[in-house]
C-alpha cells in the first residue's frame, strides 16, 4: 500500500463526486486482502484459529446452544478471488459462521408483537435503514413470546454478525445482545466471538459482490447456499483485532474528511446563492459592482452542476427583469411594437381587443421605462392560435408517416431529435393547425414540463403530439428573446401555479394566452438575446469544466487505489495524472 501517493494527492481527488464512497470501499478493500496492517512474526496462525473454531463449533452443537448448520457443501473448491498473506487461510463463510436465516409470525394477529423493550428483540432489513452505528440491540418492534414460537425465527446469540439478504442486499450490523430476524436476513454466527468484527468487515467489503450473485432483478434475494459459499480469507485472531481497530480510525478519518467537504460545499454553497442574490435584487448604484463581482467568483463557487443550473436561472431573471443590459432612451417603446403587430386592434368597436395590455397596478413586477406588460396573445401570429396537437399518435407506420414531436423531445432551449416518432398522413391531415413551418415556438403543457424550444426551419413539416402546444409568434418578435422568457423562472413560476388536474396536472391553453409577459423595446430584445446567448456560453463552459475536472479526478483516484491494491508502473500512474 503506497498511502503517501495517495496522500499527497488527496487535495485533488477530495472533490471528486464519490471519492470519500471510493475510499471507504478501499479501506475495507486493503483490510481483506491483508494489506492494512503489518502481519507480526510469532502470532497465532489461521490454521491454528480453525482449529478453536472446529472445537467451539463441535461444543455449542453438542450444548443445543446452536442448532446444527445446513449442509451448503458445494466440494471442496474454492475460488481464491485475490492473494492474501500466507499466515491467513481460505475458506467458506460456513466453515466460520453458521448461516442462520429468519422468520416472521401472522402479522394478521397483533398478539405476535409487542412494542420494543417488552418481548424478543426482533429486526427487519427496514431497521438497517440508516442505521449508522455497528452495533444494534433491536428494531422498532418485539415479536411477543406466542409470535417467537410461531415463526421460525431463530434467537441468534450476541455478536452474531446481521446481514440482510433482500430489500436491499447488504446491511450489516452486529448484535448487542440475543437477537432474532425475519427472512430478510441470512446471518453468521461466529464459532469463535472474538471474530465477529473482522467478520462483520468482510460482510460490509463483500456486499457489492453478494448483491451481483443474487438472482432476479425488481425483486432480489440472496439464498443462505450463496452466502454460505463465499469465499472467505481468514487472518489470525490477533491480526482480525488490529485490522478492525485500525479500519475504526480510518473510517473515523473518513468521517471528517466528509464532515469538511459537506462543511466546504455549505459555505459554496452560501457564497453563490449570496453572489447572486445581489444580482437578483441589486441597487440601481450598485449592480454593476455586484455583477463584476458575481461573474468574478462564480467560476470558482459553481462546482456542481446544479449551481450552474441556479445561474443559468438567474441569467434569465435578471433578463427579464430589465437588469441584464442597460436600456436606450432612443430605443422604440415596447407600446408601438404591440401597435405594429396588430395594427387594426384599436378599430374594434368598443370590445376588449389583442392590444389590452395589463395595468401597472396587475404588473407582478415594476419594469423599466420603455417595457410593457401584455399577455402571450398580443405577441402571437395574428392569423394563427396557439394549439395543442395530435391527441392518438396510432401506431407508427413502417414506411412514411409525418415526425412529431412528444414532450420528451421539447427539452429546455432545443429539440431533442433522437427519439421522434411518426405518425401516418391520414392522422396529421387531422391536425394541420398545429404543423410546423419554423420559427414557431413550442413548450410541453402536459407530461415533461419545462421543455421550450424555437422550432428550426429544417424541421417544416413536422408535426406535435398533445402535450406539446405550438405557439406562433408574430414574426417581428425575435424567436430566441420568446424562448429566454418562456425559460425564466418568473415565467415557469407562473405556469406552476396555474397547472389543472390531480393525477396527471397539464396547463391549459386558455391560461397560456392569458398569461402576463413583460416585453422590451425591440432593440432591446435583441441586446437581450446577444448577452444571454454569451452568458449561456460561459455556462457551457464552466459545465464542461466541471465535467473534465472530475473525470481528471476520477481517474487519479482510480490510478492510485489500483496502485494500492496492486501496484502498476510509474508511468501509468503518471499518465493518469
Amino acid at each position: 500500500m503506497n498511502a503517501e501517493r495517495l496522500l499527497n494527492h488527496y487535495e485533488q481527488i477530495a472533490d471528486a463526486p464519490d471519492a470519500i464512497v471510493r475510499l471507504r470501499r478501499f479501506i475495507l478493500d486493503l483490510a481483506v486482502r491483508g494489506k492494512l496492517v503489518p502481519q507480526e512474526a510469532g502470532e497465532e496462525s489461521a490454521s491454528d484459529l480453525l482449529k478453536r473454531i472446529a472445537k467451539e463449533k463441535a461444543r455449542l452443537v453438542k450444548a443445543g446452544e446452536l442448532r446444527k448448520p445446513r449442509d451448503f457443501d458445494n466440494g471442496n473448491d474454492l475460488n481464491e478471488p485475490f492473494a492474501i498473506p500466507v499466515t491467513w487461510r481460505w475458506l467458506r463463510l460456513d466453515a466460520v459462521g453458521a448461516i442462520v436465516g429468519g422468520g416472521t409470525p401472522s402479522a394478521a394477529d397483533s398478539d405476535n408483537f409487542t412494542e420494543p423493550g417488552e418481548g424478543v428483540p426482533w429486526l427487519t432489513p427496514a431497521d438497517l435503514g440508516g442505521y449508522s452505528n455497528l452495533y444494534i440491540s433491536r428494531g422498532s418492534r418485539d415479536l411477543s413470546e406466542k409470535g417467537s414460537r410461531a415463526s421460525s425465527a431463530t434467537v441468534m446469540p450476541k455478536g452474531t454478525v446481521l446481514f440482510t439478504s433482500r430489500a436491499p442486499i447488504g446491511y450489516v450490523a452486529i448484535a448487542a445482545n440475543a437477537i432474532s430476524t425475519n427472512q430478510g436476513f441470512k446471518s453468521i454466527v461466529p464459532y469463535v466471538p472474538d471474530c465477529s468484527r473482522f467478520i462483520a468487515t468482510a460482510m460490509k467489503a463483500f456486499a457489492p459482490e453478494i448483491d451481483a450473485k443474487a438472482p432476479g432483478t425488481t425483486f432480489k434475494e440472496v439464498s443462505g447456499k450463496i452466502v454460505a459459499a463465499i469465499p472467505f480469507p481468514l487472518p489470525p485472531l490477533a491480526e482480525q483485532n488490529r485490522i478492525v481497530a485500525k479500519v475504526d480510525e480510518l473510517m473515523g478519518l473518513c468521517d471528517q474528511l466528509e464532515a469538511a467537504r459537506a462543511s466546504r460545499e455549505r459555505s459554496r454553497d452560501r457564497l453563490a446563492a449570496a453572489s447572486l442574490a445581489r444580482l437578483n435584487a441589486p441597487g440601481p448604484e450598485s449592480f454593476r459592482a455586484d455583477a463584476r463581482f458575481a461573474l468574478d467568483a462564480l467560476p470558482a463557487l459553481t462546482t456542481r452542476p446544479d449551481q450552474i443550473k441556479h445561474l443559468r436561472q438567474t441569467i434569465l431573471n435578471l433578463a427579464m427583469r430589465g437588469k441584464l443590459v442597460p436600456q436606450d432612451p432612443n430605443d422604440n417603446p415596447a407600446s408601438e411594437l404591440l401597435v405594429s403587430l396588430h395594427p387594426g386592434a384599436k378599430k374594434a368597436r368598443g370590445k376588449k381587443t389583442k392590444s389590452d395590455n395589463i395595468t401597472l397596478a396587475d404588473a407582478p413586477f415594476d419594469c423599466p421605462k420603455g417595457w410593457v406588460w401584455t399577455k402571450v396573445q398580443n405577441v402571437l401570429d395574428e392569423n394563427r392560435e396557439i394549439s395543442y396537437g395530435v391527441i392518438k399518435l396510432g401506431d407508427e407506420p413502417k414506411s412514411g408517416g409525418i415526425p412529431t414531436l412528444r414532450c420528451s423531445d421539447v427539452r429546455a432551449g432545443y429539440v431533442d431529435l433522437s427519439g421522434v416518432r411518426k405518425v401516418r398522413e391520414t392522422i396529421e391531415a387531422e391536425y394541420a393547425r398545429t404543423r410546423l413551418s419554423g420559427g414557431e415556438v413550442v413548450i410541453n403543457i402536459r407530461g415533461t414540463l419545462g421543455g421550450v424550444a424555437l422550432v428550426p426551419p429544417d424541421l417544416s413539416g413536422f408535426n406535435v403530439a398533445r402535450e406539446v402546444a405550438v405557439v406562433p409568434i408574430a414574426d417581428a418578435i425575435p424567436g430566441p428573446f420568446m424562448v429566454y422568457l418562456m425559460l425564466s423562472p418568473y415565467f415557469w413560476d407562473h405556469i406552476q401555479n396555474n397547472l389543472r388536474g390531480i393525477a396527471y396536472k397539464g396547463l391549459n391553453l386558455g391560461i397560456l394566452r392569458d398569461l402576463p409577459i413583460p416585453l422590451p423595446p425591440l432593440a432591446e430584445q435583441h441586446r437581450i438575446v446577444a448577452k444571454v446567448d454569451a452568458l449561456l456560453a460561459l455556462c457551457d463552459r464552466l459545465e464542461a469544466s466541471l465535467s473534465a475536472t472530475a473525470g481528471t479526478r476520477r481517474r487519479l483516484l482510480d490510478a492510485l487505489l489500483a496502485e494500492a491494491l496492486a501496484p502498476a508502473g510509474a508511468r501509468e500512474l503518471e499518465a493518469a495524472e
